[in-house]
């Protein structure tokens, strides 16, 4: 099992994606659980949950342990992968117990991050992991940075990140980027996106318009959506360009509405080799992406399993059951907390350690994190074909 440790020499080795919230078409935000149900009052605990770990720096994991049972779910399999993670440390005589984490329930409101945090502050952590949700991320943020400690949330909304509020997440900026580098040696040239009127749909539009153009590329067309009524509209309009060779490359990003398209695209008779469809992590495991006749040979950006394999056995054992596909994102981010050059520092976390422009090496891959808190992620490439997503192209940042 890989170990984390600083990229100077190469990155720091370190033990889909997102939350399911309310919103037409299973749009994605803050890498999680479904919002399967009327949420429960706002909750606002205030003792510590549980502590793990032997060493002297006081680290805070935040996490919703109340509340929504789906988002309970997501928060109890966080939690347990973080123990995971404190556990090798632990049997590992090559390693220094450097940290103890003291686990606190957020509840699902932004009342109950807020609290959590300003216990932690008042404990001395020195360093806060979590929350979960992008809302409660920006609350806990701003207790903790008012307080001079760094935090690493793990929602996936950009908007959440700031200096020294890091976001351990694979984000719409890192899934563009990595596309666009692939397309880009593919020869195509003629891209469009079609993007749901939603936040997430928001920002994955305008990650789309800002790596393209870094990437050299001029959008023909952005189309965008109310619902998935609208994709005949937009298939009628891009067909045109299609069948002309103006758009070669369709990006379909939104996993819930991917395969209509599709299926339109297949029944206007588009040729495979005329049209490459690109998507996003959001549909790795997906069986409706996987089983969509008109997306066989689709390409889009996902993380390594190779992480999450290593922990499967473990935490099966443990805890009974699947652990969620953000666990790794928890694992990653307590072995990152106890790294010697890290947490031993003088003052400990400091932005010149956490912005190692070589990054880390995690569960889910290479990672670093920018000045402004967002992270880049080495990802792979998958197509869809038979029985799911296979490689194309390994993980590079």
């Amino acid at each position: 099992m890989a170990l984390l440790g600083l990229a100077g020499c190469s990155p720091l080795q370190l033990g889909s994606r997102t939350l399911d919230f309310s919103g037409f078409g299973g749009n994605r935000f803050d890498n999680g659980a479904a919002n399967s149900g009327p949420v429960s009052a706002p909750s606002v605990p205030t003792s510590a949950t549980q502590r793990f770990g032997r060493g002297p720096v006081q680290v805070a994991l935040l996490l919703p342990l109340s509340g929504d049972q789906a988002t309970v779910s997501v928060g109890q399999s966080l939690a347990n992968a973080s123990r995971l993670a404190i556990q090798f440390v632990e049997a590992n005589p090559n390693i220094a117990e450097n940290i103890t984490i003291t686990l606190r329930d957020t509840g699902t409101s932004v009342q109950g991050a807020t609290a959590a945090t300003s216990a932690a502050v008042s404990e001395g952590a020195k360093l806060i992991l979590g929350p979960l949700r992008a809302d409660q991320v920006t609350a806990a943020g701003s207790v903790a940075r008012s307080s001079g400690i760094p935090l690493i949330g793990f929602s996936n909304n950009p908007v959440a990140a700031g200096p020294g509020v890091y976001l351990l997440s694979v984000l719409p900026d890192t899934e563009m980027k990595r596309s666009f580098g692939w397309l880009k040696a593919q020869g195509r040239r003629g891209i469009a996106g079609a993007f749901p009127a939603t936040e997430f749909g928001q920002a994955q539009e305008m990650a789309f318009r800002q790596q393209a153009a870094a990437a050299g590329f001029s959008p023909h067309a952005v189309y965008t959506f109310s619902s998935a009524n609208e994709a005949q509209q937009i298939v009628n309009q891009a067909i045109a360009l299609i069948r002309a060779g103006t758009i070669d490359t369709l990006f379909l990003p939104d996993r819930a509405t991917a395969p209509a398209f599709g299926a339109l695209l297949a029944q206007a008779g588009v040729p495979a080799n005329r049209l490459q469809v690109m998507g996003s992590a959001d549909w790795e495991g997906d069986p409706a992406i996987a089983n969509a006749p008109g997306l066989a040979g689709a390409v889009y950006p996902a993380v390594d399993p190779t992480g999450m394999n290593a922990i499967r056995a473990d935490y099966q054992r443990q805890f009974g059951g699947q652990p969620h596909a953000l666990a790794t994102i928890a694992y990653t981010a307590t072995i990152l907390a106890n790294v010697n050059t890290l947490s031993m520092a003088d003052p400990p976390y400091n932005p010149g350690l956490m912005n190692n422009a070589q990054g880390f090496n995690g569960r889910d891959g290479v990672f670093r994190f920018q000045g402004n808190g967002k992270a880049d992620y080495a990802l792979v490439l998958k197509k869809v074909g038979p029985g799911g997503g296979q490689i194309v192209e390994r993980a590079r940042l």
